[in-house]
């Protein structure tokens, strides 16, 4: 579009991309002016288990934005959840704040509960505090409490911070534990609670603020 001539900063014609800008400049693409950038946002959505999240399945399994209301704006995901799992997904509508949550270095913790068939060592559960290795994958430290227990059948608290693809499902194969229903139950200082599945609810903007003003502030530097 700049190449084209069609875009003017305070009312001159740019030929380079290589422009700094501020919100105090005027910009127009064929002599509309655009919009300001809109203000970050952030959902919690609760995802079923058998859809994807992805825009669009070649597959043509459900995806999680066909769930979304029609005045949802635009959002991406923090992240992803796989196709069975169930529970906390963030919604964004600033990619910028999506890849911050989303960076390794943030170490954010993720809760699940995991409901699994077989039966568990509390004492291996405990280990896995320090770690596990399984086919050269190391895994880092990872807190897995026994909650309640029926028979051949278990619910257990995970709490990781990798979030490897497939990370739990598997370390509990590893310990011959089948995984039967898998939910997130929190993202970071974020948290499920009792949002229905496929009910979505924003985070309150002061909320937002609060429990990532590391990220507010570094966009103010």
């Amino acid at each position: 579009m700049i190449e084209a001539g069609r875009v003017t900063v305070d009312g001159k014609k740019i030929t380079s991309p290589a422009l700094n800008v501020t919100s105090a400049n005027r910009i127009t693409v064929d002599g509309k002016t655009i919009s300001e950038a809109e203000e970050t946002r952030l959902w919690r959505f609760h995802k079923p288990a058998g859809t994807i999240t992805t825009a669009h399945d070649p597959q043509g399994r459900p995806t999680v934005f066909t769930l979304l209301p029609s005045n949802m704006p635009r959002v991406v995901s923090v992240g992803r959840l796989d196709f069975a799992t169930e529970g906390l997904l963030l919604l964004t509508n600033d990619g910028e704040l999506a890849r911050y949550l989303e960076l390794p270095t943030q170490a954010w913790l993720r809760r699940y509960r995991v409901r699994v068939h077989g039966m568990v060592n509390t004492e291996k559960l405990a280990r896995l505090q320090k770690g596990i290795t399984i086919s050269g994958i190391n895994y880092g430290a990872i807190r897995a409490v026994l909650e309640n227990r029926q028979g051949s059948n278990a619910w257990i608290d995970v709490g990781i911070q990798q979030g490897k693809n497939r990370e739990i499902r598997r370390i509990m194969e590893h310990l011959q534990l089948q995984v039967t229903r898998l939910i997130r139950v929190a993202f970071g200082p974020f948290e499920l609670g009792k949002l229905d599945p496929c009910m979505v609810e924003e985070v309150p903007p002061p909320i937002l603020r609060q429990q990532m003003k590391v990220f507010f502030e570094s966009r103010t530097k």
